[in-house]
């Protein structure tokens, strides 16, 4: 193997964290900065879809798995959860420069220079991950600018994710659709940053999806005469998300089937009153094990978020019950209420990447609509 192979590892960049703990790496990419919190994903494949999660805007990734870009970016529009790279700028320990694919493809290094979008390889990422799992999620820069005084300055004007409304950024602008118009069902989504395998979901069981932005006036979604309301991912915190939140609760105040996902979960949380609160390091990654308290059975979820819903004390908030618990941390992973056909979980049932264990929530998404429409 010719040393010309190699020739994008040679520009040196560096990792600063806020807490002044610095790492060396070599850029990818392009030559530049990004800033962003400092976040990590256990997944081992999956990597398209992961980058172009708008759940993840506003962040830095780093990816455990060691070895990434193997397969390459595929230019077709299944691969990818929105148009663009929506993380702020990847960190991994190696790029592959070769592709295993035949299909029309690009590698990971063209795909981010075309994006302008700054990679950071060679980095010894398992000791970054050890260093925020036990500091916990911080903000982060990183360059190929060297200079540590010029990169702390800019560190320190990072916004932090706390309060963060960057749902609002990646919602869509305007109103669209998606489906057949002759579908059974007619769905309101919410548009908090929609993963485009969600959308697919919908479709596979009948539905016809209008797309609303996230702060949409309620009369607008009225209009539409939806059997059911979904409200989906997003990245940010969802506290500020004040009109999304008084969406929610006109939902369930007029008893419209309504499905919450990740940060919609949230949402619907805090329209029946239950406190949000940012997490520790957060859940990201395709192998995060929740066990349904409805059947008792384990699944093996994905996962993107940091905040979460905080446990109610003993004889609060008795309208809900919790339906899922994620395993590793016994953090509240679903619930459902009790005089509304509402429930939500804190993961991504459309599986993209991860495992399908958790896509039957679809299916129990239409048939609470088919109850309330009286075809069940």
């Amino acid at each position: 193997m010719s040393d010309t192979t190699y020739d994008f590892h040679r520009e040196k960049g560096i990792l600063l964290l806020s807490d002044g703990t610095a790492f060396e790496g070599v850029s990818i990419g392009i030559r530049g900065t990004a800033t962003g919190e400092l976040c990590f994903n256990t997944s081992m494949m999956g990597y398209q879809e992961i980058f172009t999660d708008p759940s993840y805007k506003g962040q830095l990734l780093v990816l455990t798995t060691p070895h990434v870009g193997n397969y390459g970016i595929l230019d077709r529009d299944t691969e990818s959860e929105s148009q663009d790279i929506q993380i702020e700028g990847l960190i991994c320990k190696m790029v592959s420069p070769y592709t295993s694919r035949n299909r029309p493809h690009k590698t990971i290094k063209e795909y981010f220079q075309r994006q302008n979008k700054v990679v950071l390889s060679n980095v010894d990422t398992r000791a970054v991950v050890a260093h925020i799992r036990t500091k916990g999620a911080m903000n982060a820069i990183i360059s190929t600018d060297t200079d540590l005084d010029r990169l702390t300055e800019l560190l320190r004007a990072t916004p932090p994710m706390k309060h963060a409304k960057l749902a609002t950024e990646v919602s869509a602008k305007t109103p669209y659709h998606y489906g057949n118009p002759a579908s059974k069902w007619k769905i309101a989504l919410i548009d908090l940053g929609v993963k485009k395998n969600i959308l697919r979901m919908l479709q596979d069981r009948d539905c016809y999806v209008k797309v609303f932005p996230c702060e949409s006036p309620w009369e607008d979604i009225k209009r539409f005469q939806a059997d059911g309301i979904l409200l989906s991912n997003g990245p940010g915190d969802p506290s500020p998300l004040k009109k999304t939140i008084d969406i929610a609760q006109k939902a369930i105040d007029q008893n419209i089937p309504t499905f919450g996902i990740c940060l919609g979960h949230q949402i619907i949380g805090l329209a029946v009153g239950l406190e949000v609160y940012k997490m520790h390091n957060g859940h990201r990654g395709a192998n995060h094990p929740v066990k349904n308290l409805d059947t008792d059975r384990c699944e093996i979820t994905s996962q993107n978020h940091g905040f979460a819903l905080k446990q109610p004390q003993d004889g609060q908030h008795t309208e809900f019950e919790i339906t899922h618990t994620h395993l590793n941390d016994h953090s509240i992973a679903g619930i459902k209420l009790k005089n509304a056909p509402c429930f939500s979980v804190q993961y991504h049932p459309e599986s993209a990447p991860g495992p399908e264990d958790s896509r039957y929530l679809f299916d129990q998404f239409i048939h609470l609509i088919a109850k309330r429409s009286g075809t069940a």
